[in-house]
């Protein structure tokens, strides 16, 4: 099973952005969140009951950036 890897760090909308992000509402800042850990978060901001990630890697030069 893959992880998908956050780092709020990295976030282009880091700040304003925090405010509704699921990341922040559901789970304060976790470095990592596992595929299906993703998948259920996607149900419940499909369903209105929680929000969407909001999630913005910013890009690096050289660097694939983290999402």
């Amino acid at each position: 099973m893959g992880t998908v890897r956050i780092d709020c760090d990295d976030c282009a909308v880091r700040g304003p952005g925090c405010q509704d992000c699921v990341v922040s509402v559901l789970l304060g800042t976790p470095e990592t969140l596992l595929d299906d850990e993703r998948r259920a978060l996607e149900v419940l901001a499909d369903a209105g009951l929680a929000p969407r990630l909001r999630l913005v890697p910013i890009r690096r030069t050289g660097d694939t950036g983290v999402a």
